[in-house]
């Protein structure tokens, strides 16, 4: 049997994350855990408000001798990004989370944990049940949808918090408080393509790209990780050529903000070359596997013969799909001029699927640059408008730009290096925090993101550093001592 995380320590972070593991919370189907969060903050007598969009907001008067203190908003999201291995069963709208200790981390048996933004929520709920910690006037914001729409955030009314001060607890790196990050817009292609009979003497098989490591598009965008629909159209492109297959489906990706682990086509070949296109496609295999030996060790790219399709997409509207889909930007665009290490601008290739008639692909753009996120969307339409596709943009949120004379940062940074002996390192992040959001409909918040350390967000890889919640945990109680007074 898998160690349990419910023995450790600090007792009730674990609680309140093993607690969340058995509420279902994929993003656009969070209402178990929205229930949840107000059931807690009524049991405990606080004042709760559930807003029109499904955040909820829990109020915790200050402990005695606190009150002069800033009332300090604790935010974090309850919804997780539903991902997991190809051979694991498990339905995220019914089933719980797996969780179990692997040495010095907590991770999940084939699936995302759910860390990111888990244990930030069991944070704040372990801050509001707590009787022996000092803090003035407490706000707790739990906010909905974050990871495929920043919803809940979005739709946050004018008025509804009283707070003074901002942590985001929704960073993934314990010693680093984050003071910025990049903002982002949906891409929306749509191809409509005319369906046409299977041609005579061809033979339908399934090519599928699988195992390769996903993560989160914002965080590992840098890592030079393989993009399955991108490795999928490179097959394709070269084998619409090189053996006249025709294509009748072609499915991959399942979120914007993660990078695709797996892609899937299907495709008909004539019977002649079939030989040749086996062979090919055992070649292709070899050559990505020397391109990616470093970074993408256990993916594996086959085909298997299936049953035959109904139609193959017309072949005019087919090559001017995979030839704009390969030409599409992906990955990191342009790296930071102001900040070391930092991404500036990125496009992540989501998502393709096939319907009636129709081939959708979605894209995430990001840039802390509002002028360069404004030439990549320019640069994706014009590419896939000169290929007759349909183009639309969503879903756009703004960056958030640092403030370096922030008196939290300097609270932060002072209560670090006192608790710990080292300075923390500042930084901004190329991923949608919803601080931005937040600090366009409250732009007198004085805002920092923090938190433990968690490494593969996004994928079933997921897992989050044992001691780093510990240390996130003594950290949050120091700076709630030491929170500035009110000023008069």
């Amino acid at each position: 049997m898998k160690p349990q995380i419910t023995g450790l320590k600090p007792t009730v972070i674990w609680k309140n994350f093993n607690d969340l593991t058995k509420i279902p919370r994929p993003s656009k189907s969070e209402q178990k855990a929205v229930s949840f969060i107000n059931d807690f903050g009524k049991k405990l007598g606080f004042e709760t408000i559930k807003d029109d969009i499904g955040n909820t907001i829990i109020r915790k008067p200050a402990t005695s001798g606190m009150e002069r203190k800033k009332t300090v908003i604790f935010q974090s999201h309850l919804d997780m990004v539903p991902q997991k291995n190809v051979d694991k069963e498990h339905d995220f709208k019914k089933d719980p989370i797996e969780a179990y200790v692997d040495g010095d981390w907590v991770t999940a048996d084939g699936t995302t944990l759910g860390a990111d933004n888990g244990i930030g929520v069991a944070v704040i709920m372990s801050v509001l049940e707590s009787r022996d910690i000092e803090h003035g006037p407490v706000e707790a914001l739990f906010t909905i949808d974050e990871e495929t729409g920043l919803t809940g955030a979005s739709g946050l009314k004018p008025g509804i918090l009283k707070g003074d001060i901002l942590l985001n607890l929704d960073s993934e790196d314990e010693g680093e408080l984050y003071i910025g990050c990049a903002g982002g817009i949906n891409a929306n292609i749509i191809f409509n393509y005319e369906s046409e009979k299977v041609p005579d003497n061809h033979i339908p098989y399934q090519v599928s790209v699988k195992g390769f490591k996903g993560g989160h598009s914002g965080l590992d965008i840098h890592l030079g990780r393989g993009n399955a629909i991108i490795i999928l159209i490179r097959l394709l492109w070269r084998a619409t050529f090189k053996c006249n297959v025709r294509l009748s489906g072609i499915n991959g990706g399942s979120l914007r903000n993660v990078i695709p682990r797996e892609a899937f086509a299907t495709v008909v070949v004539p019977r002649d070359k079939e030989g040749e296109f086996l062979k090919f496609i055992k070649g292709y295999e070899s050559m990505l596997k020397e391109e990616y030996r470093s970074v993408e060790p256990d993916f594996n790219i086959r085909a298997e013969k299936t049953s035959l399709p109904e139609v193959v997409i017309d072949d005019e509207t087919c090559k001017k799909i995979i030839s704009a889909i390969y030409t599409c930007p992906n990955g990191v665009i342009r790296m930071s001029s102001d900040v070391e290490d930092l991404v500036e601008t990125s496009s992540n290739l989501a998502v393709v699927k096939t319907e009636f008639r129709k081939v959708k692909v979605e894209c995430l753009l990001r840039s802390s640059l509002d002028s360069a996120k404004e030439d990549l969307a320019n640069r994706i339409q014009s590419l896939f408008e000169l290929a007759e596709a349909e183009v639309t943009f969503s879903g756009e949120y703004p960056g958030w730009k640092p403030n370096l004379d922030s008196e939290i940062l300097e609270v932060a940074k002072q209560v670090y290096k006192n608790k710990f002996g080292s300075v923390p390192h500042i930084k901004a992040v190329h991923a949608g925090l919803e601080c931005g959001i937040i600090g366009g409909i409250y732009p007198n918040l004085d805002m920092i993101s923090l938190g433990p350390t968690i490494k593969g967000a996004h994928s079933p890889d997921e897992k989050v550093l044992i001691d780093s919640v510990r240390k996130f945990w003594e950290y949050i109680i120091e700076i709630l001592k030491n929170i500035p007074d009110k000023h008069n």
